[in-house]
């Protein structure tokens, strides 16, 4: 489904990325784990068209999306849930929900869709007139869930989607993120919780200094000798 070859980034003078190859195959569940500052939410960034990219190529579904700008990308399938959420905080549930079906094809069936939406996040039916302000953080991350999900992704992205949240709700997110999976969206996952994510992904990339260091997947990366020393505390 995607294919990103020998991607470079630079900003602010820094390289953030150094010919990173990786793919993510149809219905899977793959992630990028790595320490803070490594390059994971440049990745991520740069596979949505909001960072620019110094060199390389992106392919999704057998087109190049290199040149593409950000919001041609969605149309086509790839949808990103931001780190942070960056809900519009003045309007309601259901407001912030429709924004994510203003694309042709998402405005056909956008009310199918939302009834999708509400029967799999029912919180964010009973809060649909709230403003999106007055939220718990975990309904904040649950309705900007709901409105990637509006825009009928093939590709749903997630940036560090568990910070900021209980450990209670860390682990209902990554039921929520396999029930997804589970109805044909491919996910791509980053994520500093390495643990929870290893113990649900089909396959894994581990970035270190701007570049792939490991790939595998999770139950051999959540099995190897580095990564239970760097990122697992063992």
């Amino acid at each position: 489904m995607l294919k990103v070859k020998n991607l470079s980034v630079h900003y602010g003078g820094m390289q953030a990325l150094a010919g990173v190859n990786l793919e993510v195959h149809d219905g899977e569940i793959v992630s990028i784990v790595g320490s803070n500052g490594a390059g994971k939410s440049t990745a991520i960034n740069a596979i949505s068209g909001l960072r620019k990219l110094t060199s390389g190529t992106i392919q999704f579904l057998g087109d190049d999306l290199t040149g593409l700008e950000a919001h041609a990308r969605v149309p086509l399938g790839i949808v990103q849930v931001p780190e942070g959420r960056k809900l519009f905080p003045l309007m309601s549930v259901e407001e912030n929900l429709l924004i994510g079906s203003t694309h042709r094809e998402a405005k056909q069936h956008r009310h199918e869709t939302l009834e999708q939406v509400y029967r799999l996040l029912p919180r964010l039916k009973e809060r649909k007139k709230q403003i999106a302000k007055t939220l718990s953080g975990g309904e904040q991350q649950m309705a900007a869930i709901g409105r990637a999900l509006m825009s009928r992704p093939k590709l749903l992205m997630f940036d560090e989607p568990s910070l900021g949240l209980s450990p209670l709700l860390v682990q209902t997110l990554f039921n929520l993120i396999k029930q997804i999976s589970s109805q044909g969206i491919t996910i791509m996952l980053v994520e500093q919780n390495v643990k929870q994510t290893l113990q649900i992904v089909d396959r894994c990339y581990v970035l270190e200094n701007g570049g792939i260091s490991l790939e595998g997947t999770g139950e051999e990366l959540l099995n190897h000798d580095h990564v239970k020393k760097a990122f697992l505390g063992m």
